[in-house]
């Protein structure tokens, strides 16, 4: 590895997904910005997202409604005041994107009430799901990626990961401790370097990558939560991690999901035998909250000893089907499965990280100048469960809040004149990435087995005693042997792994994604979960 010189920008941005590409549009007209991508630019949750994006445009619904449904799904956890705060803001911020050249559905029927066609998830009581066929994700992922690389203001680095931050303390600056900059690792050149910056923005995703099974890509391994919690913030609710009941189940397809928005359009669920099981769960049947529908799924699977359950829509009209679903009905078609005559093969798989880096509603964590927006952060929006098709709109919405906040305060966040070298003494890694590969198996499996969607005390504290064991290998190892892009990505997993059984040993009750055989019922005392680094040590 060599170390290169370093560079500066006004705002560096980790992540180029929905939420750090729409700030760094919005903040590209007076200001330099760099983002960083951990693979190619469009590589990352936003690219995949399938469903759409919550807003009230329809003449019967109201923002009222969608807070509520809101509320409801997240079960008692939900910050009301930020439901309000990205609801009411949910219209202005879907009309940017329109105004960047995202393409919605339209509805052409004789009796619309919008001229965007909107669709229904679940936990939803009304049709307020703009979309993009069932590519929405790609829809806005491609058209901020193509203005993004066009602007001059924007630089876009790729296959670049941020391995630490770097503040103010650290080089002996006085006053206040701020963010100054971050070390940047090339995942090609293998090469180090700093990045100064006035603010930097940690829009990395989530960590679902933690789980044996996921929908997410291979870049959601939590490196932004893991980043903050190191420089000293404050992380909430780790514990509640969504499942999305409706994984493709193939061995030639990891990671495809199957849309919420089958379910919206009249898909249910059927045991082997064919039988449907979602009513005996839940008065919404399959379009109940995604937790309900998940456990509804594993506690078949298991009862029966069944590998997968099935989804179902071919009692719907084909060209229906083709119309609506069109990326899903050409891939399961590669896989000989045809969407519009047969029932598909399902599991549960981790998906989304409902809690992570404490922020206020400007995306400010717990060091000035740095901020946090998209699934990385806690927002106080999902609560013990993610409402669907919420998590592009908390993306939009906080890449707005979030770039006020930094016009505002720029000014006053000078950059520093230089860095400290990269220091380091590496011994040869010899057999040492067999080790992590093999770390980075284990970790998955076991979060997989006693951190999943049914958890118990005895499971997590022995979840808690093998990751304490494996934080003190890889630390180890990053002081010792080369770096390499399987070391950073399991010291993150590792480090965000053990937070996720610490929030969820501290709560003493089952609520939304959280459910524990030992303690089945909710408590009285509905409150997040908050971890501090200084209480951790």
């Amino acid at each position: 590895m060599t170390i290169s010189s370093d560079y500066l920008c006004d705002v560096l941005i980790v992540g180029s997904g929905a939420a750090g590409l729409s700030l760094a549009l919005r903040l590209a007209e007076t200001h330099q910005i760099t983002v960083l991508s951990k693979g190619p630019v469009s590589e990352g949750s936003t690219l995949y997202a399938q469903g759409g994006i919550a807003a009230v445009f329809a003449e019967t619904d109201s923002i009222e409604s969608h807070i509520e449904d809101t509320l409801v799904a997240g079960d008692g956890l939900c910050e009301p005041d930020t439901a309000s705060f990205i609801a009411g803001n949910a219209r202005q911020c879907v009309h940017w994107l329109i105004r960047q050249g995202v393409l919605f559905d339209r509805d052409n029927t004789a009796n619309a009430q919008h001229d965007y066609h909107l669709t229904r998830e679940g936990g939803h009581s009304q049709r307020r799901i703009l979309h993009s066929a069932d590519a929405t994700g790609k829809a806005v992922e491609t058209t901020l990626v193509n203005l993004a690389r066009s602007h001059p203001n924007i630089t876009l680095i790729e296959h670049s990961s941020a391995v630490d931050l770097i503040a103010s303390d650290k080089i002996g600056l006085p006053g206040a401790r701020r963010v100054i900059g971050a070390w940047v690792w090339d995942r090609q050149r293998k090469t180090m370097t700093a990045c100064r910056a006035r603010a930097v923005v940690l829009a990395t995703g989530g960590a679902a990558n933690v789980y044996q099974h996921s929908t997410n890509p291979d870049v959601a391994t939590g490196d932004g939560i893991a980043l903050a919690w190191r420089a000293g913030c404050r992380v909430a609710n780790l514990e509640f991690n969504q499942f999305h009941p409706t994984c493709l189940f193939h061995p030639q397809a990891r990671n495809f999901l199957l849309s919420e928005a089958l379910r919206g359009e009249g898909a249910v669920l059927k045991r082997p035998d064919g039988t449907r099981f979602m009513p005996d769960f839940d008065r919404r049947e399959e379009l109940a909250p995604r937790d309900i529908v998940a456990r509804a799924i594993d506690h078949e699977m298991k009862r029966l000893g069944a590998e997968c359950m099935y989804l179902d829509i071919s009692h719907r009209p084909a060209e229906s089907i083709r119309a609506h679903f069109p990326t899903l009905y050409q891939k399961l078609l590669t896989l000989d499965l045809d969407l519009t005559r047969q029932p598909i093969p399902i599991v549960p798989a981790a998906h989304y990280t409902c809690g992570g880096v404490m922020v206020d509603r400007q995306g400010r964590t717990d060091i000035h100048g740095l901020y946090a927006i998209g699934e990385v952060s806690y927002t106080g929006l999902h609560g013990a469960n993610r409402l669907a098709s919420n998590s592009l709109l908390e993306c939009l919405v906080y890449g707005w809040s979030a770039a006020e906040d930094i016009q505002r305060h720029l000014p006053e966040l000078t950059p520093v004149a230089n860095l400290p070298a990269w220091e380091t003494v590496w011994l040869d890694d010899a057999d040492e990435q067999v080790v992590i590969q093999h770390n980075l198996h284990e970790l998955r499996l076991l979060m997989w087995d006693y951190v999943g969607i049914v958890r118990s005390s005895k499971r997590l504290e022995r979840a808690l005693r093998r990751i304490t064991l494996l934080r003190g290998e890889i630390d180890r190892y990053y002081a010792n042997f080369r770096l390499s892009d399987a070391l950073l990505t399991l010291r993150n997993l590792v480090q965000v792994s053990e937070l996720m059984v610490r929030c969820a040993l501290q709560r003493r009750e089952s609520r939304g994604l959280h459910y524990s055989l030992d303690y089945p019922e909710k408590s009285g005392d509905a409150r997040p979960t908050i971890l501090r680094p200084d209480s951790a040590k």
